[in-house]
């Protein structure tokens, strides 16, 4: 029946590239050879959708089964049957072209599986892909001659906000749909991006939004605090648009803004279809495959799939839910099988059925339950026998559930959060660097910990305590009416599943592939991460190593070295005068140096106005070998040198002043420093120029690398500090060296490498950057 009623005909699909879209089209190519494929593609932001379709469609390891049938004719069978139209669902008139539009509306029949599946999208995205998504698709079929068969995929949670048996039927008239109309809803949410984004721009959000950038990058420069303050902006835009969805969703018993979006969507459609054929089919949670393409064969991590290795890792200690109440899941490949099977049997008998269009619910809870108690339980056996390891190589240990309430354990999570984020803020303030600065990584990690346990429970604690049971009165009748060797091919009987089976062997496997976590006890046997990095860092294909020099080659700054040039001819009552006063001002020079590096240079550089140039650079000899080399990085020196060896140009930039930095020009091809100008034999105090620091220091990479030919993809970058961050961001090997707090976090986050390089051991430790005795000059 369902290979008949497929053979010859011209399936339309929308959301191919997803995990149910995949599913569907693997299934048709390879359990209907005769059928022919449109996928509608929304264009990438550089790829058109032929090329997005093959990266995204059928490089995607469903396809292996058949790309091994078919060996090497598995592209010309792509290329024969399958056809790739650019269109998106979210646009009016879906944004086809006229040929394209010729080709999608000459299908036999359409099945949109195109949704924004997240359960906690912005309203007004979920609204235009999920509400008007559909009526959308039904007008442009409608308009053709022979308008194809629309099988609109949808969700079983439509109905969850009901207690008891959800059968199969249409939404409009049922005692579980509120009395609402979409067409508001729409004007709601359109109002509520415009609203949104109305008050983003207020003078005050705006002012908060451009400090919030400057505590996480520092003094990073103009530019890049402006990307990050654009960045929170539209964030916070976001936030009020989820949250937005959230309320007006529970507000109408919907768990979230999918299933609400999902129910009024199936509305929209039944009112706009304009005589298209319809079938609407509804799935429940859907996870990995039970047996096709083969089993465990899972796209990304699905619904419950965070949960699970959250649990599997000790995060996630108590997590709300009924334990007699079911869990409906169902393996993506029984849907794809129920969709196919739907799709034929609509082709077979095109009119609606008396009562209008068919609904089918894909679902397991009314035939072969999995109770919330029996999965957790088969959960905790798995990960007993299986345990995931931390990073020490030891085995994690599974908690106990109680089965709590929601808000019990939303509160335990936002009073840890809370904790947590004044902690972060504290550290934030100190100027820690280096090692150090790991304790704030820790605790960042165990925020983003409380962060991710709490959005878990908030999305999909609901679902855990929803108590609809889907009914699968009309599926199963559907899978009476097919034969025997459909059966085979097209299995779709939720009563088939072995639960044990499914959990042990099949799901809880597939999900930890999925999330790449740690299985094996002990070390990593693999090359470490860092070495790999460092590897690449140091590779010949590099053109170019840039150094920053104060805390990357040496533990020291321009305070420090102003400070042993200063009072080195001052007798010493007036040396310790001055240290005294020097740190007194330490608060405030440290204030200006983290709200603009730049600034700081222009302020602190004035105090060398009147200074003699000839005695300055005299001192600045002895500087170098009795303060500087005394702070240096030995390994970062010889990082240089193998830079160098490796044939790569090597230039230091750094904001110290050039007779400062002058005795390091032998170990660099270039160095770009900071400049007074001089008067009559003595110095200004004013620079020449922009000082090298922020969003400077990469336009100055960048002219350097162009003005050699030298490409910055292929360029290193080390450096300390967030002010940094413009001309690390501007190569394609950035490694943060003893790192402060900021940069810290932000390595981490982007997987750059990271260097602790500290001083020779055994070297003089003064407690204060003074010289031991005052010039000769100035004894007795």
């Amino acid at each position: 029946m369902i290979r008949d009623a497929l053979d010859g005909r011209r399936i339309g699909v929308t959301g191919a590239t997803g995990f149910l879209g995949t599913a569907v089209v693997e299934r048709l190519l390879r359990s209907v050879p005769g059928c022919e494929i449109v996928l509608l593609v929304r264009p990438g932001r550089t790829s058109d959708v032929a090329r997005r379709a093959a990266r995204e469609i059928f490089r995607n390891d469903a396809f292996d089964r058949l790309r091994s049938e078919l060996g090497a004719a598995f592209d010309d069978e792509i290329s024969r049957r399958v056809t790739v139209v650019a269109g998106d669902v979210g646009a009016d008139g879906l944004g086809l072209s006229d040929d394209d539009r010729a080709t999608f509306t000459g299908c036999d029949a359409v099945i949109h599986s195109a949704a924004t599946v997240s359960f906690d999208s912005p309203l007004d995205a979920a609204v235009e892909v999920n509400l008007l998504g559909p009526s959308r698709l039904a007008a442009v079929l409608g308009a053709a001659d022979a308008p194809a068969h629309l099988v609109a995929v949808s969700t079983c949670y439509v109905a969850a906000n009901h207690r008891g048996a959800a059968p199969e039927r249409l939404l409009p008239g049922s005692p579980y749909f509120p009395d609402v109309d979409w067409r508001d809803e729409v004007a709601a949410a359109r109002r509520a991006r415009a609203d949104a984004e109305a008050a983003s721009r207020d003078p005050e959000r705006l002012a908060a939004f451009r400090k919030q950038a400057r505590a996480e990058l520092g003094a990073a420069g103009t530019p890049l605090l402006a990307s990050r303050t654009e960045r929170e902006r539209q964030q916070w835009v976001a936030d009020r648009l989820v949250e937005a969805g959230r309320a007006r969703a529970r507000s109408l018993g919907w768990p979230d803004v999918y299933s609400f979006t999902k129910a009024l969507g199936e509305v929209a459609l039944l009112e706009q279809r304009a005589g298209v054929p319809l079938t609407i089919l509804r799935p429940s949670i859907i996870e990995s495959a039970l047996a096709e393409p083969h089993p465990g064969w899972i796209r990304g991590f699905r619904m419950t799939d965070p949960v699970i290795i959250a649990y599997a890792r000790g995060l996630l200690r108590e997590f709300p839910g009924i334990p007699e109440g079911i869990v409906d899941v169902i393996p993506v490949d029984l849907v794809a099988a129920a969709i196919c099977a739907a799709t034929a049997d609509a082709l077979a008998a095109p009119a609606d059925p008396a009562g209008g269009p068919a609904v089918y619910q894909v679902a397991s809870g009314a035939a072969n339950p999995l109770r919330y108690r029996r999965l957790v339980d088969l959960g905790r056996d798995y990960f007993t026998a299986n345990p995931l390891y931390d990073e020490h190589g030891q085995p994690i240990v599974v908690p106990e559930w109680s089965f709590p309430g929601r808000g019990r354990v939303q509160g335990q999570l936002q009073r840890a959060r809370t904790a947590l984020e004044r902690a972060e803020r504290l550290l934030a303030t100190l100027p820690l660097r280096g090692r150090q600065a790991d304790w704030s990584a820790r605790i960042e990690d165990k925020r983003e910990e409380a962060d991710r346990a709490l959005g878990y429970v908030e999305i999909y604690g609901s679902y855990a305590e929803t108590e609809a049971v889907f009914g699968v009165d009309r599926l199963l009748g559907l899978w009476d009416r097919i034969e025997p060797a459909d059966r085979e091919a097209f299995a779709f009987d939720p009563r088939t599943i072995d639960w044990h089976h499914y959990v042990h062997d099949v799901h809880m496997p597939a999900v930890v592939r999925s999330a790449r976590v740690k299985t094996t006890p002990g070390g990593r046997r693999s090359t470490p991460r860092e070495e790999r990095l460092r590897a690449a860092v140091l590779a010949p294909d590099r053109h170019l190593a840039a150094f920053d020099l104060e805390n990357t080659l040496i533990a020291s700054n321009v305070v420090e070295s102003y400070s042993w040039l200063a009072t080195r001819r001052l007798p010493t009552d007036r040396r310790m005068r001055f240290v005294l006063k020097t740190l007194a001002e330490a608060p405030g020079l440290l204030a200006l140096d983290r709200r603009d590096r730049g600034d700081f240079l222009r302020h602190f550089y004035r105090r060398y106005e009147g200074a003699p140039v000839e005695q300055l650079h005299e001192d600045a000899a002895e500087l170098f070998s009795r303060l500087v080399l005394t702070k240096s990085f030995p390994a970062g020196f010889r990082r240089v040198r193998e830079h160098r060896a490796l044939g790569h140009r090597t230039i230091l930039i750094t904001g110290a002043l050039d007779f400062l930095v002058e005795p390091l020009r032998p170990l660099f091809d270039d160095i770009v420093c900071a400049r007074m100008g001089v008067a009559g034999g003595r110095y200004t105090g004013e620079l020449d120029q922009v000082p090298p620091t922020g969003e400077a220091r990469a336009i100055v990479l960048a002219d350097y690398a162009a003005a050699e030919g030298l490409r910055l993809e292929e360029a290193v970058a080390y450096a300390d500090s967030a002010s940094d961050l413009p001309m690390l961001e501007a190569v394609g090997f950035p490694v943060a060296v003893n790192p402060e707090t900021r940069l810290s976090a932000i390595a981490r986050k982007r997987g750059w490498l990271v260097e602790q390089w500290t001083k020779a051991p055994g070297g003089p430790r003064p407690l204060l950057p003074i010289p031991r005795e005052p010039h000769a000059s100035m004894r007795p």
